[in-house]
């Protein structure tokens, strides 16, 4: 997988987080068609490893922004895509960062980007939302609330790891079933994104932390 992972992305970089090389793919939809058929079976998920999302850049954004709240902390960056979300708390200086993913695809991106980057990343595969995140001290995501489902199994999660202390960050560019009312704003970006996936050049993209009792 790493092989066709390099084979069909070139490295750049992030807008908003240019000093974050990735590994990225220019078209999102020949690329999806090239998984399956790589894989052989019609009907996966689409290859979100391959571009950074909105929520992710902003989320690296602030990290990078303010290390502090990362510095020598167990991090765990969930539903992790590209990794730039975990490339930019390594590179704060977090003690451990744990990018996990449901994707093996995702996984071999994560491995390379962080090679990109020279920074140590450890990877997991499978669904954590139902565990502790293994202890960690901070957690982050970006673009998690897509459906209404994955929503539904999220907030629970954060309210666990609130509960025993973690920080919770989450980048949202608005998509439909975030818990607005749940979240405190943070800061707020103009993010460019491809069009391709956004219709829309820029978005406007936030970061929140759950509010208290949210």
């Amino acid at each position: 997988m790493t092989a066709f992972v390099r084979a069909h992305t070139r490295l750049s970089h992030a807008p908003h987080v240019p000093e974050i090389a990735l590994y990225l793919a220019e078209d999102a939809f020949d690329l999806w068609e090239r998984v399956e058929a790589e894989v052989g079976q019609a009907g996966l998920a689409p290859p979100f490893w391959a571009f950074a999302w909105a929520g992710g850049q902003a989320l690296a954004r602030y990290v990078l922004d303010h290390p502090g709240i990362v510095a020598g902390k167990h991090v765990l960056d969930l539903a992790s895509g590209c990794g730039v979300v975990a490339i930019a708390a390594a590179k704060a200086g977090a003690a451990r960062v744990v990018a996990n993913e449901i994707d093996p695809f995702a996984i071999d991106a994560i491995l390379l980007n962080a090679d990109a980057n020279d920074v140590t990343i450890e990877t997991e595969l499978g669904d954590l939302v139902d565990g502790d995140a293994d202890g960690a001290e901070v957690l982050l995501a970006g673009d998690i609330f897509y459906d209404k489902a994955m929503t539904a199994r999220m907030m629970p999660f954060i309210q666990r790891l609130r509960r025993r202390g973690a920080t919770v960050l989450v980048g949202d560019p608005g998509r439909a079933h975030l818990p607005r009312e749940r979240f405190t704003e943070l800061v707020r970006y103009d993010v460019p994104v491809p069009r391709a996936l956004e219709d829309s050049e820029v978005k406007t993209t936030i970061v929140f932390t759950p509010a208290d009792g949210g």
